[in-house]
């Protein structure tokens, strides 16, 4: 079964949990302890990228102890394509749809495309929408986030990668947000498009990871959470509140 079926499979029987690891926040045996923990909690899956700082060592370092550990899907949450481990199970192909830079939309899935196809690895094709205050995710990614009063620009941008062929869509207020995205904005994307809805980026509670739930998304994601080692209690929360 491919990761694409797995997930989809899981997604008809609810809304699913993914917990990021960044590679350079940490050491990859310290990865490896956090994501046994969030999956023992009932995570769904685990993605691994940052927006600065991964290079291939750290990146394969860290997949291959998080793969030691357990046994859900590893997904690559890449920064670009000076680094692509093979050892994941698949990849987010994704473009940064509201960048001005448009080797964030496109010049780095050109260069990348080739080590996908040459690795094997499952692309799991996505939308990728900054909305605001974006982190340094937007920052890095020189976006144009998408103003939080403005959920028909956000829709725009969904449909757009919908009818583009990606299969995933995915709103992220960047990692560290003070805010998740706007509820209002999670209701007017997810009302709009047919393809799983991931969001991500200031969900660090058991009541925020419900309200963004209840107001749509396919897929939550936290990160910062799991860089707070004492935070599992929380993280537990948020997962019990997601899977409820």
């Amino acid at each position: 079964m491919t990761v694409d079926e797995l997930l989809r499979n899981k997604l008809r029987k609810g809304t699913l949990h993914m917990t990021l690891i960044d590679p350079a926040k940490q050491e990859p045996s310290q990865a490896g302890s956090i994501v046994e923990e969030a999956c023992r909690l009932g995570t769904d899956a685990i993605m691994v990228g940052g927006s600065t700082d991964v290079t291939q060592q750290n990146l394969d370092e860290t997949v291959l102890a998080i793969k030691a550990n357990v046994d859900v899907p590893v997904i690559y949450f890449p920064s670009g394509a000076h680094a692509i481990s093979p050892h994941a199970d698949a990849i987010y192909f994704m473009s940064m749809l509201n960048s001005r830079n448009l080797n964030m939309v496109m010049g780095e899935q050109v260069r990348g495309a080739p080590i996908v196809k040459m690795l094997k690895l499952e692309p799991l094709s996505m939308g990728y929408i900054i909305v605001a205050p974006g982190m340094k995710v937007g920052e890095v990614g020189q976006a144009d986030v998408i103003p939080r009063d403005s959920p028909k620009t956000a829709v725009a941008y969904a449909l757009a990668a919908q009818f583009l062929g990606m299969k995933y869509v995915y709103l992220e207020a960047g990692s560290g947000a003070p805010e998740p995205v706007p509820e209002e904005m999670i209701r007017a994307v997810r009302s709009a498009i047919d393809v799983p809805l991931l969001v991500g980026g200031g969900i660090r509670d058991a009541e925020t990871a419900a309200r963004v739930k209840a107001a749509g998304a396919s897929i939550v994601v936290t990160g910062t959470v799991v860089e707070e080692g004492h935070s599992m209690s929380r993280l537990q929360g948020i997962i019990e509140a997601i899977h409820s």
